[in-house]
């Protein structure tokens, strides 16, 4: 990757994140987030998801969320967990692979591939998947602020 293609990730982070440019607070970052934390938030944030423990995914998901499918639909925190709530969409298994991990400060983005199998709208899906995950530091802790994936297609036989 590019010095021009990270400096474009990481404003694209930092500008979904940020959303409305604002000062930032001191106690909105106590210190900066490190990989092992990253991928533990991830891993809890999985573990959530899997057993539909909404009270988790509320502490979990910051209020910013933006939650961008592989199919290219884009959810806030409040339709993304309603989704699950409802029963419209219901993650079996959720497995990720290779995942490189970067911080900066108050951030972390985890890039990497993944295998999610779920049920959405009464449809049996196995998605191969390509991601960015971003976190950041806040007072309360860690917060899922952002995902977009791309689905991979399956190997040519």
């Amino acid at each position: 990757m590019t010095a021009r293609t990270r400096l474009a990730l990481l404003c694209t982070a930092l500008a979904l994140v940020g959303g409305a440019p604002r000062q930032a607070r001191a106690d909105e970052c106590p210190a900066p987030v490190t990989a092992d934390e990253a991928q533990k938030a991830e891993d809890a944030r999985y573990a959530a998801q899997l057993a539909n423990d909404f009270t988790a995914m509320q502490k979990l998901f910051g209020d910013d969320l933006v939650y961008t499918h592989s199919s290219g639909a884009s959810d806030d925190k409040t339709a993304y967990v309603e989704s699950m709530r409802s029963g419209a969409t219901r993650y079996r298994v959720m497995k990720r692979g290779e995942t490189k991990v970067r911080t900066f400060g108050c951030l972390a983005l985890l890039t990497g591939a993944a295998e999610f199998q779920l049920t959405a709208r009464g449809q049996e899906l196995t998605i191969p998947l390509r991601f960015t995950s971003v976190w950041a530091k806040r007072a309360g802790g860690l917060q899922f602020v952002s995902w977009q994936s791309t689905r991979v297609a399956p190997p040519a036989p």
